[in-house]
């Protein structure tokens, strides 16, 4: 429920953008009305208004669904895409420990890390809610337009990033402690020790490690809503908005 709620911001903000400019290449048409004049899109064109907000329209729905598939127990561990594995650093600790039997030792370790993650990527919300607020006619036009099938995604990363660590670092941590990784931990790097010749210690940034896989997982999953959208795959293209704005986009490409 909880989770829920910081999503429901992110449908009000498409109220926010009511901008009326021309986007290049969109015309439109001027009528008068009681003294008053509007902008029309032609049949064969949408206005900028539309444009900005058929993108903050798509891209609440591909993030609401991201954030809800991977904030959930396996969201992460049952995802082979975005699965968290061993530190590169500590994967020969894995080889080693999974060769004389303590696969189990890993196997925990794995888990707990992924488990991390997915308590961490509910937080995304908020900070999604605010980059959009932000998104101007020109962002819109680029996004649209660009040719690019993860420029919405793109935007993202160079808007929310820092944020996003900013607030995934301590929830991590948290959640680290929340299911016992540094127990894992030691466990592991313990028992790898104990393995005659080894002498070389292993130090990883376990919190550092998993910020950033939560992020790199959930923009990863946010890439592939927009590439839904735009190629309107499973029919996800599912309101009228969404049908023009896209169906415009299309037409450009030919």
């Amino acid at each position: 429920m909880n989770r829920l709620l910081l999503l429901l911001p992110v449908a009000s903000c498409l109220l926010l953008f009511s901008q009326c400019d021309t986007l290049s290449q969109m015309t439109t048409t001027s009528r008068t009305t009681g003294g008053q004049t509007s902008s029309t899109a032609s049949p064969n064109s949408i206005s900028s208004s539309e444009a900005a907000s058929g993108i903050k329209q798509a891209l609440s729905q591909g993030l609401d669904r991201s954030i809800n598939s991977l904030a959930v127990q396996n969201g992460f561990l049952g995802n082979a895409a975005v699965k968290i594995l061993m530190p590169p650093e500590a994967q020969k600790v894995e080889s080693a420990l999974r060769g004389i039997g303590l696969g189990s030792l890993c196997d925990n370790l794995i888990q707990s890390l992924n488990r991390a993650a997915e308590s961490a990527v509910s937080e995304a919300a908020p900070v999604f809610v605010s980059a959009l607020s932000q998104l101007t006619v020109r962002d819109a036009t680029n996004i649209l337009l660009s040719g690019q099938p993860d420029a919405a995604t793109d935007f993202f990363k160079r808007t929310t990033t820092a944020e996003l660590t900013k607030r995934f670092s301590p929830i991590v941590e948290g959640a680290l402690g929340k299911h016992n990784v540094a127990q894992y931990w030691s466990a592991v790097v313990g028992r790898y020790n104990q393995i005659p010749l080894v002498n070389e210690k292993i130090e990883t940034d376990l919190n550092k490690y998993v910020t950033q896989k939560a992020i790199d997982g959930l923009f990863y999953q946010v890439a592939a809503e927009e590439l839904k959208i735009r190629n309107n795959l499973g029919g996800t293209r599912t309101t009228p908005l969404l049908q023009k704005v896209f169906g415009y986009a299309d037409k450009q490409k030919k």
